[in-house]
């Protein structure tokens, strides 16, 4: 059984930060590619970060790109999306998923790929 857990959404001002994590337990999370995906009102899932298993190698949403930041602590089993000059469009609820891989660079951008998922956390960016 894994369990994937985020937390640490919340209300921010736009241009504020927010820093999301995410624990797993229940697999070897050193094994595993983790990818945070986000869905607003109305719109589909879309991709926005994703880490490999070594953590040498993340992959970005274009929406995203030089703002936001990927990383994991395998000694922790946490993933973490700092997420800074947040705007109004980031508000959406983002949820964190775990990909099954047998090759340590290798990152996932669809969702397709990721069989375990956590519940979500709301970020909501006001003006």
């Amino acid at each position: 059984q894994v369990q994937v857990v985020e937390s640490g959404g919340g209300l921010v001002q736009a241009g504020g930060s927010l820093r999301l994590s995410c624990v797993v337990s229940g697999r070897t999370f050193g094994r595993s590619a983790m990818g945070w995906f986000r869905q607003a009102p109305g719109k589909e899932r879309e991709f926005v970060a994703a880490v490999s298993w070594s953590g040498g190698t993340t992959n970005y949403g274009d929406s995203v790109k030089g703002r936001f930041t990927i990383s994991r602590d395998n000694a922790k089993n946490t993933v973490y999306l700092q997420m800074n000059s947040l705007k109004l469009e980031d508000t959406a609820v983002y949820s964190c998923a775990v990909a099954v891989t047998y090759s340590s660079g290798s990152t996932y951008k669809s969702a397709s790929d990721y069989p375990y998922w956590g519940q979500g956390t709301q970020v909501t960016v006001s003006s």
